[in-house]
């Protein structure tokens, strides 16, 4: 009988590669890398197995409703009182608004219960009104310890504030606090004025309104005393209750030289916003106690993002 060709068992067995072993062993090496990247960043952490961002936060996207020369905190019930503004938020206010007006109204936001009222003077380019096309407010928990972020309470429904100053006097006028800059040029200083962009870029203004209360009052004499700016990453003893920090972010379709521009307040240092609360009190709970409270980012829905 002629002897066969196929090599010894054995041999056969030290030829065959061994694919089940490197296998596994890749898999393993691959899933300890890609568990230790996600585990990466100190601003993520995991919870109930997704991963969420460490940062306080919840937001609403409110685009432009509608202008009028009102103002129902500095000039209630006088309609036609004041310079011209615009407004986000609600879509019926107006010089005689009040909460229960603002409750439950139509609302350009997302989210739609978010039927709060937001308005700024409105800017012009030669004397042509221009509206901003991203406008959105986020609700903040940064400025203070993280303490004290834990204990954040609610914005009370029918806050009324006012922030910065249409009557600044100049860019080292500290009542003016907002900011103008331009979208993804971050080598353009940020001013108190309005600065000149690149033709790429689009005119930005960020606002930040007081995240300290008083406790007691939705609105004072000066529509501002009742707030205050944290001290030291603390609220200051008179005024001792953290709030969510509303940052107020519009961006503008605009760029070039700065001539020709105005507010319907005057110069760019006069930027300043008014903010009337009427979102759900129960929805403004679960979204500061969700997102605020956890220091975690949520999105329009008030779900982490």
């Amino acid at each position: 009988m002629l002897a066969s060709s196929s090599p010894p068992a054995a041999a056969r067995n030290r030829r065959r590669p061994r694919w089940p072993a490197v296998l596994v062993a890749f898999t393993l090496a691959f899933s300890t890398l890609y568990a230790a990247s996600t585990r990466t960043g100190a601003d993520r952490s995991t919870t109930t197995g997704a991963e969420v961002v460490r940062v306080a936060e919840f937001l609403a996207e409110c685009p432009y409703s509608h202008r009028l020369p009102d103002d129902p905190i500095v000039a209630p019930g006088l309609p036609g009182a004041s310079h011209m503004h615009s407004f986000f938020g609600s879509r019926v206010t107006n010089a005689h608004t009040t909460l229960p007006d603002l409750l439950g109204s139509a609302s350009t936001c997302s989210p739609a219960v978010d039927t709060s009222s937001y308005w700024v003077p409105t800017l012009y380019r030669d004397n042509i009104a221009v509206e901003p096309t991203g406008t959105t407010f986020y609700y903040l928990g940064e400025g203070v310890r993280d303490d004290i972020i834990q204990r954040t309470q609610p914005l009370p429904q029918g806050l009324r504030i006012v922030a910065g100053n249409a009557k600044a006097t100049g860019t080292n006028d500290p009542t003016s606090v907002a900011r103008w800059s331009c979208l993804h040029h971050g080598e353009v200083n940020p001013s108190k004025d309005f600065v000149n962009c690149p033709a790429d870029a689009m005119l930005e203004s960020y606002l930040d309104f007081p995240q300290c209360w008083n406790g007691r009052d939705l609105d004072s004499a000066d529509h501002k005393s009742h707030m205050a700016y944290p001290v030291n990453a603390q609220c200051p003893a008179s005024h001792p209750v953290p709030v969510p920090k509303l940052r107020q972010v519009l961006r503008y379709p605009v760029n070039g030289a700065t001539g020709g521009l105005r507010l319907a307040s005057g110069p760019g240092y006069t930027m300043h916003a008014d903010f009337f609360n009427a979102w759900p009190a129960a929805e403004m709970a679960r979204r500061t106690t969700n997102c605020i409270n956890a220091i975690v980012k949520c999105g329009a829905d008030g779900n982490p993002s």
